[in-house]
C-alpha cells in the first residue's frame, strides 16, 4: 500500500537530465501589465528559479483567481488555469490531490486571496496540501482601479475610502502562521536575489508553502513599500531573517532585537552595554517565535521582517488521503461505479 502511494508522490523530482533556461518557461503571450508594475519582476524570477531547478514545464501547473496578478498563467509556458474570484486555492488543491505528480503553484493577490478567497487560504494551510502559494500584496485593489483591500493600512486614502480606511489590515504572514502553515516567508519584488532564494526554498518544501510578496502598484499605490526597497534607507527598516543567526539590522549592522519577557525591543550594539549575544537567535522551526517576529509591526519603530519565518516538516494531506484510499481498496476491492449506482433501492422509469 505505502509503496504505491510513495511511487505516486515521488513520480516527480527536481533532478532532471535536460537543462532548462528561463526562455523555456516564457509563453508566446506578451505580458499586459502596466509599465513599471512589480509583476514583471516576479514573473522573471519565477522563470529563472524553475530553470535553475530544472523543473520540466509539463510537470508544472499555475492556477490563479482574479486580479492583476492572476494573468500570470498566460505568460508562463506550463499548464495553467485562470479561475474565478477567490477560488484559485480550491482549484489547485483539487488538482494536486488528483495529480500528486504535478507541481502546483497558486498566484493570488491580497484581495483575491484574503477577501473572498480567505476561507480557502486558511484551510489549505492547515491541511498542508503540497502546493505553493504566492500572494502578491500591493495593499490595494488594482484591477478594479484603487479601492482599499484587506491589507490596506489603517487610514489609507483610496477611491473607496476618501476619508481614510477604518478597517485594520490583515498581516498575511501572521495569519498563515496562525493557520498552522508549515512554510511561511516574505519577500519583495525589487530585491530579485532575495525573491529567487525564497522561491527556491518554497519549491523544495514538502507541504503548503506560502510566500507574501510585496509588489509595487505604481499606478494606484506607488511607493507604499519604498522604505523596504530603497537601498539608501531599507537597512534601517528591514530585518532579514536567517536561521540560527541573531536578529541584527541597521545600515551599520548596529541594531538588534532582543526579548524583554515576550516583548521585543531594539537594542544598540554601539552603546557598550549590549552585544550580539543579547539578540534573539532566529529559529525557523519555532512557531511561537515565528508568530512573535511576524507581529513586530504591532510595536512602534520596529523593522519589517523578511525571509523564511517558518519551515517545519509535517505529513502532507494528499499523502494520508492516498493511503486511506489504498487501504479501502485493499480491504474492500477496487469497486465498480455502475454497480454502486445500481445498488440498493433503485427503479427504472420507462
Amino acid at each position: 500500500m505505502v509503496t504505491r502511494v510513495q511511487t505516486l508522490l515521488n513520480t516527480f523530482s527536481f533532478a532532471q537530465n535536460k537543462p532548462y533556461t528561463p526562455k523555456d518557461y516564457r509563453s508566446k503571450e506578451e505580458p499586459r501589465w502596466c509599465p513599471g508594475c512589480g509583476n514583471y519582476s516576479i514573473l522573471t524570477q519565477v522563470q529563472k528559479v524553475l530553470a535553475d531547478l530544472s523543473v520540466p514545464p509539463y510537470r508544472l501547473a499555475f492556477v490563479s483567481g482574479i486580479g492583476c496578478s492572476s494573468r500570470f498563467p498566460y505568460y508562463i509556458n506550463t499548464y495553467g488555469f485562470h479561475g474565478i474570484h477567490g477560488r484559485a486555492i480550491a482549484i489547485a488543491s483539487g488538482l494536486k490531490i488528483a495529480r500528486p505528480d504535478i507541481t502546483v503553484w497558486v498566484i493570488t493577490g491580497d484581495g483575491d486571496g484574503l477577501s473572498i478567497g480567505g476561507n480557502h487560504f486558511i484551510h489549505a494551510l492547515r491541511r498542508n496540501i503540497d502546493i505553493n502559494i504566492l500572494l502578491f500584496n500591493n495593499q490595494i485593489y488594482a484591477l478594479t482601479k484603487g479601492q482599499y483591500s484587506p491589507t490596506s493600512e489603517h487610514g489609507a486614502i483610496t477611491k473607496s475610502s476618501p476619508d481614510g480606511v477604518i478597517d485594520y489590515p490583515f498581516n498575511p504572514v501572521a495569519l498563515a502562521i496562525g493557520a498552522n502553515s508549515t512554510f511561511v516567508a516574505r519577500t519583495i519584488d525589487r530585491d530579485p536575489r532575495h525573491l529567487q532564494n525564497m522561491l527556491k526554498r518554497a519549491a523544495m518544501h514538502k507541504g503548503t508553502s506560502f510566500i507574501e510578496i510585496y509588489q509595487n502598484c505604481n499606478v494606484f499605490n506607488d511607493g507604499v513599500f519604498d522604505r523596504f526597497s530603497n537601498k539608501e534607507i531599507r537597512d534601517d527598516y528591514a530585518l532579514f531573517l536567517e536561521h540560527g543567526k541573531p536578529l541584527i539590522f541597521g545600515k551599520n549592522r548596529n541594531k538588534a532585537i532582543r526579548l524583554n519577557g515576550y516583548i521585543p525591543e531594539i537594542i544598540s550594539l554601539d552603546d557598550g552595554k549590549h552585544s550580539t549575544s543579547d539578540a534573539v537567535i532566529y529559529n525557523e522551526q519555532d512557531t511561537t517565535l515565528a508568530f512573535l517576529i511576524a507581529t513586530l509591526s504591532n510595536h512602534p519603530n520596529m523593522p519589517r521582517p523578511f525571509g523564511v519565518f517558518l519551515d517545519i516538516t509535517r505529513t502532507t494531506y494528499e499523502t494520508e488521503l492516498l493511503e486511506q484510499i489504498e487501504s479501502a481498496i485493499t480491504k474492500n476491492g477496487k469497486g465498480d461505479v455502475n454497480e454502486l449506482f445500481n445498488s440498493g433501492d433503485t427503479w427504472i422509469i420507462q
